[in-house]
């Protein structure tokens, strides 16, 4: 079995991705997190000087998204064919984008945070859960999961960034029964549910 490190400061960020698929695979792996204040004397001792950075044997990889699909793909989370793959993407990037958002308001200074962060719930949320509730629909009427008939990076990428909205806002998911289903459904996973339960609650 491969030994894998995964670099990361605490927080779920970019890294939680690759945590879930993960944990999705029963996989053990070194969870090293870097506080912020380590973080400028750590920075120059990484390749692109970002995080998070994953080690497989020796081999480092950086990139998020790289990473979550090179894990993926490994244990078959990435799609069963071409066009699987197509769709799983289409739906990662989209919920990317949408985590890029909020990253923006986070770490906005403080005289503006407060109204993008509005925005980004009363516009940016409804925008983006209504595209991927009409995803989530076309396969099995969304009574399942985003591509094909088991669950894939896809469906742990959606409920990984839909968490900062609905910690923000309870209710944020109203009016889109499917999506809030298939979000039960993905947290009720054995596997997953077992890594929620231990997983502590961080606004990011």
């Amino acid at each position: 079995m491969p030994n894998y490190k995964l670099y990361y400061f605490p927080a779920r960020g970019r890294a939680e991705l690759i945590r879930l698929l993960l944990a999705a695979a029963g996989q053990d792996y070194d969870d090293i997190k870097i506080s912020f204040e380590e973080w400028p004397k750590k920075k120059a001792t990484f390749q692109t000087g970002q995080l998070p950075t994953f080690d497989v044997d020796g081999q480092l990889l950086c990139q998020s998204l790289a990473i979550a699909r090179y894990v993926a793909r490994e244990y078959g989370y990435a799609g069963k064919n071409n066009m699987e793959q197509a769709l799983v993407d289409q739906v990662v990037d989209t919920a990317n984008d949408y985590l890029g958002e909020y990253f923006k308001c986070y770490f906005a200074p403080e005289d503006t945070k407060k109204e993008m962060l509005e925005k980004y719930l009363k516009e940016s949320t409804p925008k983006t859960l209504t595209c991927l509730n009409k995803w989530l629909e076309q396969n099995d009427g969304g009574n399942g999961f985003f591509v094909g008939s088991s669950m894939t990076m896809a469906d742990l990428c959606v409920y990984e960034v839909l968490t900062n909205a609905v910690q923000k806002d309870s209710k944020i998911m109203d009016g889109f029964t499917k999506l809030v289903e298939h979000r039960k459904r993905v947290a009720s996973l054995p596997k997953i549910k077992e890594y929620l339960d231990k997983r502590p609650v961080l606004d990011v």
